[in-house]
Formats: structure tokens, C-alpha cells, sequence
């Protein structure tokens, strides 16, 4: 395991030097490479012919937005609907262990594909186009509950900034990064890019989605959001700090932190499940 982790480790080192030699001389592809490393995921789709079982014979349903399409899944049962949204790498899938619970309450439940995932098209993953994933369906089916993980949740609390007036009632946020910065401060550390190849980056974003890092903050976003919601966030998490569950929880009015311990960044608990049953369902 230490033998993988340190060859994946020389690897990122190795593509990060290439970069850096290649912004002196060549800015734009040194540019194109890293910001598609970084947006662009290496796992999580599926095909209808390689379904996980926890899909089969699950309807699905295909929206589009603009040149876009993504696929949900849906669980059909009362009007109460409730909406998944994974995160990085993952797809619909992710939530096999979550539903057995949600679905004692008799809801419908409708798991998302985001972009570049499962079965939706792309090769690209980013917020802004997941949110607007998320609002077609939040407009079309109504979910009083939306309940996200990882950068999953990042983008429902994005999503809830942008449009507050909506059929949804509560939030969940399981694991969810808050600062854009962070992860890219991340990104450029694994890598060891130079200060130039930052510059590029944030100019890159500035220009296709109009913010800088330090502007796209889910902190900064739970400050307008208005609807009760459950933050929760393993101490033990090794992908996404316990510390980016605590930013948005701090200005997130009516959030609540649940600190978890061992559960890592699946966050799959029995203990868990039960109190966020009791949030969702219990008066």
C-alpha cells in the first residue's frame, strides 16, 4: 500500500514538473493540462451494460441542458421526494448503504449522475454545471430534501445560494469541502506547480465562471441559506478536512455540525443514518 501510494506520489511530482518546464515556453498547453487534471475525473462512469446492482432494474430518466445530458435514477414512492447528489468519482451508486434507511420512510428518492459521471455526458466535473443538473430536476420533481456528499454537497449548498426559493425544505451535507482554494491549494501542493501555474489557474476560472478562488466558498454561500440543515463530517477524514465542515457550519444559521469520529470520508454509519432519519422525518 505505502509501495502504491508513494509511486502515485512520484507520478503527480513527475506530470507536475512537465507542467511547470512546459508554462515557460508553452503557457497555454501547460494551462489546458493542469486545469484538465484537475476537472476532469478518472473514475465513476458506468454504462447500462455494467449497472451496479444496486441500479438494476431502477427507472431511469435522461434531462438535458443545453448540450449536456445526465441521468437519474429513481425510487418511486409518496409525494415526499428526496434528491442524492454524489461527489468526485463517484456515481448514483454511492448510495446503496443510504437507502435502505431513507426508504423505510416511503419517500421517492431520485439519485443523480453528475457531469462526467455514471451515465452522464462530458468529460468535465464543476460545480456551476452540476447546479444547474440539480435545479432541473429540483424544478421538474419537486424534492423537499436534498441530501449531498462530498463536493456533492458543496454543490447543493451552492445551489441553494443561488435559488432559495424552492420546493426544498431541509439540507444534508455529508463530507463537503467548503473553499474552492483549498482544493486547489491542494492540488497545486500534490503537483508542485509554481506560483505562474496558479496564476494561470484562477485566471482560467475567473474568465469561465466569472470568480476568483477565494469567492467560491461554501461558507461564504451558507450565509444566505435559510432552510434547517445537517452538517456532517468525519474528524478522521483524510480527503476533505473536518475543518471545511466546520467553516460551513459556522455561518450556516440554521446547521448543525455532527462530528463524527472513524467514519472517514464515506461517512457510511448506522448511528449516523438514525439521526439524520430523525431530522428529516421525526417533528
Amino acid at each position: 500500500m505505502r509501495l502504491k501510494k508513494g509511486m502515485r506520489l512520484l507520478v503527480a511530482k513527475t506530470i507536475g514538473q512537465y507542467i511547470n518546464i512546459l508554462s515557460i515556453v508553452y503557457p497555454k498547453k501547460a494551462l489546458h493540462l493542469a486545469y484538465s487534471l484537475f476537472s476532469q475525473p478518472k473514475k465513476g462512469r458506468i454504462t447500462k451494460d455494467n449497472l451496479p446492482k444496486t441500479l438494476h432494474n431502477i427507472p431511469t430518466k435522461t434531462y438535458h441542458v443545453n448540450e449536456h445530458q445526465f441521468q437519474t435514477y429513481t425510487w418511486k414512492g409518496n409525494n415526499t421526494v428526496i434528491l442524492l447528489v454524489h461527489g468526485w468519482e463517484s456515481n448514483a451508486s454511492r448510495w446503496k448503504k443510504t437507502l435502505p434507511y431513507l426508504l423505510q420512510s416511503g419517500s421517492t428518492i431520485i439519485a443523480i449522475d453528475a457531469p462526467a459521471h455514471g451515465q452522464s455526458s462530458g468529460v468535465e466535473f464543476n460545480v456551476p454545471l452540476y447546479t444547474t443538473f440539480i435545479n432541473k430536476v429540483v424544478e421538474e420533481q419537486k424534492p423537499a430534501i436534498i441530501i449531498g456528499h462530498s463536493i456533492g454537497g458543496a454543490a447543493c449548498v451552492y445551489h441553494q445560494y443561488l435559488f432559495p426559493e424552492t420546493s426544498i425544505k431541509k439540507m444534508v451535507v455529508l463530507g463537503a469541502p467548503s473553499d474552492l482554494k483549498t482544493l486547489v491549494d491542494n492540488y497545486i501542493q500534490l503537483l508542485s506547480l509554481n506560483a505562474k501555474m496558479f496564476k494561470l489557474m484562477e485566471g482560467r476560472f475567473l474568465k469561465k465562471f466569472n470568480f476568483t478562488f477565494d469567492a467560491f466558498s461554501a461558507k461564504i454561500f451558507a450565509t444566505k441559506i435559510t432552510i434547517p440543515g445537517i452538517i456532517a463530517h468525519d474528524t478522521t477524514d483524510k480527503v476533505v478536512a473536518f475543518e471545511e465542515g466546520q467553516k460551513i457550519a459556522s455561518s450556516w444559521k440554521n446547521g448543525r455540525l455532527i462530528e463524527t469520529v472513524g467514519l472517514g470520508h464515506s461517512m457510511h454509519d448506522e448511528a449516523l443514518y438514525k439521526e439524520i432519519y430523525s431530522f428529516l422525518f421525526e417533528k
